[in-house]
């Protein structure tokens, strides 16, 4: 029974295909299945390779060995090597070497003056350092007393380290040599994923090989010693600038492994940067003097603090993401090539505006009709003449096309920017066209009647 629900589940409906001539909307619509394809092969399969499984988690180790050493002119000529030169001694993410220092010997613990570049330490009286109160960015606990620190100067007593930290920063970074140490640093990554891992040091058996290389990202991309100038000048600075107040780099170890390809092809590349122009920190080493006094050798050290960071990603071909990518791209090539969807709202889309003399019987009942009754009369309409338009001696067959009645008056909207003629079925009348830009012309003669 018609109308019914078992009817309408039954139901078979096919989508209707329409030709139009018209240059500027088929030269469009030929750019936009281009630029689908393009996206396809361009984007999805070329730069983000969407037929691949990826692994972008991998797990890392690192491993660094710093080699070198660079005498110093004060503390007696001592020579300074990686040992005495590196924080810490097993380097690992973070790694700290020593270009300049300064040393206070022989501290011992008691009263002194307190430095005069301390302002909370300046006093005129006693009054001016009340005891037990600590010296704000000081060096120890006030006694009460104020003393003479020099012929101009009068600072607080303190009780603390003394004699005080020295100051007085060299004028030159007093291991400027440690710009030839090298930094041999060992990466290994392991995608869990693929159960695949890979080392950025070349395997070999020749043991005197890492003691001879240095890195070159073309003749030896295997060899992971590099030398500190070469790293500082590739993060942008140099070496004597940098080495006098210390400073920070970075370094990113970046591995993008392709595992459709052989593994050899599955290395690392290197990145600087520079993240800071500062960095010092303090230590101190203790010993016990003759009178069972308890001394300590103060260093504030200056360096570069290299900070080292690891990321990766793997793919490998896989037919689910691969099935994914082509249905994705297919559904948008499909959407583009359908010109009746995406032009409904387009500044080409016409209008016109017929004056209609008489209907065939037929059609009568579009007059006055509710929506329900003219969508069922002008699927008869439909079903029986294909509606075509005529434009510069062409015809073309349209599939977007509706008819609406008010006051006697049928308004088809018809896709085209130029709606010159409308051939239905019967009646002739003089038809108006408009256009979006709101300009009203006159339309050759409309009459109804079935397509050639």
């Amino acid at each position: 029974m018609p109308g019914s629900p078992c009817g309408l589940l039954l139901d078979y409906k096919t989508a209707k295909f329409s030709l139009t001539r018209n240059r500027r909307v088929g030269l469009l619509h030929r750019l936009l299945q281009l630029s689908a394809l393009g996206y396809l092969l361009g984007w999805v399969l070329l730069l983000r390779k969407g037929y691949q499984e990826r692994d972008a988690a991998p797990r890392v180790a690192v491993v660094t060995k710093v080699k070198g050493a660079a005498p110093a002119g004060a503390a007696g000529r001592r020579l300074w090597d990686a040992a005495d030169l590196t924080w810490p001694p097993q380097g690992e993410n973070v790694l700290f070497l020593v270009t300049n220092f300064i040393a206070t010997a022989q501290q011992a613990q008691g009263t002194c003056p307190e430095s005069p570049s301390v302002l909370d330490a300046m006093c005129t009286e006693d009054a001016d350092c009340p005891m037990g109160n600590p010296v704000v960015h000081g060096n120890g606990i006030k006694t009460g007393k104020c003393v003479i620190f020099n012929a101009t100067r009068s600072t607080c007593e303190i009780y603390g380290w003394c004699p005080v930290e020295n100051s007085t920063l060299p004028r030159k970074p007093l291991l400027a040599e440690a710009e030839n140490f090298t930094l041999f640093i060992k990466n290994t990554v392991h995608f869990t994923k693929f159960n695949f891992s890979k080392c950025n040091t070349l395997q070999t058996s020749d043991p005197s090989y890492f003691k001879s290389c240095t890195y070159d990202p073309v003749f030896n991309p295997s060899c992971p010693v590099f030398r500190v100038r070469n790293m500082v000048e590739a993060a942008g600075e140099h070496f004597g600038d940098l080495a006098l107040l210390g400073g920070s780099i970075g370094v990113l170890i970046k591995w993008d492994c392709n595992l459709d390809h052989p593994a050899a092809q599955c290395q690392p590349q290197y990145f600087f940067s520079l993240q800071d122009t500062r960095y010092n920190f303090r230590t101190a080493s203790y010993y016990w003097g003759s009178q069972r006094q308890l001394y300590r050798n103060l260093l504030k050290l200056y360096g570069l603090r290299f900070d080292i960071s690891v990321h990766g990603q793997a793919g490998k071909f896989s037919i689910i993401p691969t099935a994914v990518s082509f249905g994705t791209s297919i559904a948008f090539f499909g959407a583009v090539s359908t010109p009746d969807t995406l032009f409904s709202f387009n500044p080409w889309l016409g209008i016109c505006h017929s004056s209609v003399v008489s209907l065939p019987a037929w059609a009568q009942g579009f007059l006055g009709a509710s929506q329900r009754e003219q969508e069922m009369v002008w699927q008869g309409v439909s079903s029986r003449f294909p509606v075509t338009i005529s434009s510069n001696d062409s015809t073309g067959i349209l599939s977007t096309v509706r008819v609406m009645s008010r006051g006697g008056q049928v308004f088809v909207w018809a896709l085209g920017r130029n709606i010159t003629g409308m051939l239905l079925a019967g009646e002739s009348s003089s038809s108006l066209c408009f256009s979006p830009d709101s300009k009203v012309t006159w339309c050759p003669v409309t009459r109804w009647g079935s397509s050639s």
